[in-house]
């Protein structure tokens, strides 16, 4: 989430009022993230994000917008899309394919422990199940063949040392993209972006409760193993060192396979996932840090985190423990 397509308040505030959901009282810019302009809106009858798809076309927008009223209806806590009296979901600001949706409440916790991995943890599982009977299919964007497509354009503006792991690791996926092993997980729709600051606590009722998980702009089908690693390597990683924290990790996986049960490749592939989400995340952060497009508000992250962590799932490789009988 960034700014690159500033938005005058008279043209939000009609955008609103088409829907439904105006007068506008107030809209803020949103600072994090980088792929999308993002504003706060506010009305008399809510609190909402206001979206405008910079990367993503209109044939490709309303797979995501269809899977979080999906996965809305089925009792996950995410950002509800706004219909305009037509039914659509999709709406267009500044001449770009924009969104509206529920503005989650709660906030963001930095600095997780192992009740709050738990937490995320249990409801990933619930949303992968509740994504199964999901209609509509759609790739993973920033898969594997993203990701051959990008290493060759950042190679030119990274060390040897790094062109070296990214070129060994990149042919190390592909080995086990291919594999049997590899092409029999299991699959369904995945998050793919589920950070450390895609997802609200709320605290109000004495304690920390998980209360969303949001920004679906990265869905697709593909590995449940892979969100899972995602989801490892931020919530249950050493941000120092990129080490992972085998407490943390635990908890969360535990959770997990209390409402889906790891099958035994997804096991013995775990610590091959987590590389795989190190080197996804390491490649798009290289890639905005050294090709940035202009922004209003924009706060490219450092790439060199997850070169740590890359190197830190190939030199500690870890499995989860199997559940107690």
């Amino acid at each position: 989430m960034a700014v690159y397509t500033e938005v005058g308040f008279a043209e939000a505030d009609a955008l609103l009022r088409r829907i439904g959901l105006g007068p506008l009282t107030d809209l803020r810019g949103i600072r994090s993230g980088i792929e999308n302009t993002n504003y706060y809106a506010s009305t008399a009858s809510g609190q909402w994000v206001l979206t405008l798809f910079e990367r993503l076309t209109p044939e490709q927008l309303p797979y995501y917008l269809e899977l979080m009223r999906h996965l809305a209806e089925r009792g996950i806590p995410v950002p509800a899309p706004q219909a305009a009296p037509d039914g659509r979901l999709l709406h267009t600001l500044a001449g770009k394919p924009a969104a509206v949706v529920t503005r989650l409440p709660g906030s963001h916790r930095l600095a997780p422990d192992a009740a709050h991995c738990a937490q995320v943890g249990a409801m990933l599982a619930r949303m992968h199940r509740a994504g199964r009977d999901f209609g509509r299919e759609q790739p993973h964007l920033r898969g594997l063949a993203w990701w051959q497509e990008t290493v060759p354009v950042v190679l030119p503006h990274v060390g040897a040392d790094q062109a070296a792991l990214l070129a060994s690791e990149l042919e190390f996926q592909q080995e086990l993209a291919e594999s049997a092993a590899g092409r029999a997980l299991p699959r369904g729709t995945i998050h793919a972006d589920l950070f450390r600051d895609n997802v609200m606590f709320d605290e109000t009722a004495g304690e920390d409760r998980l209360c969303g998980f949001f920004d679906f702009y990265f869905a697709g089908s593909d590995a449940w193993l892979f969100d899972i690693a995602v989801c490892l390597n931020d919530w249950c990683c050493d941000l120092a060192s990129g080490r992972l924290d085998e407490e943390r990790a635990a908890a969360f996986v535990a959770a997990y396979e209390a409402e889906r049960p790891l099958e035994g490749a997804e096991r013995r592939l775990m610590p091959g996932l987590l590389r795989a989400a190190a080197l996804r995340f390491w490649i798009s952060r290289l890639w905005d840090w050294h090709l940035p497009r202009a922004a209003a508000l924009l706060q490219a992250k450092d790439p060199s985190h997850f070169e740590r962590v890359l190197r830190a799932r190939i030199d500690s490789p870890w499995h989860p423990e199997p559940p107690c009988p």
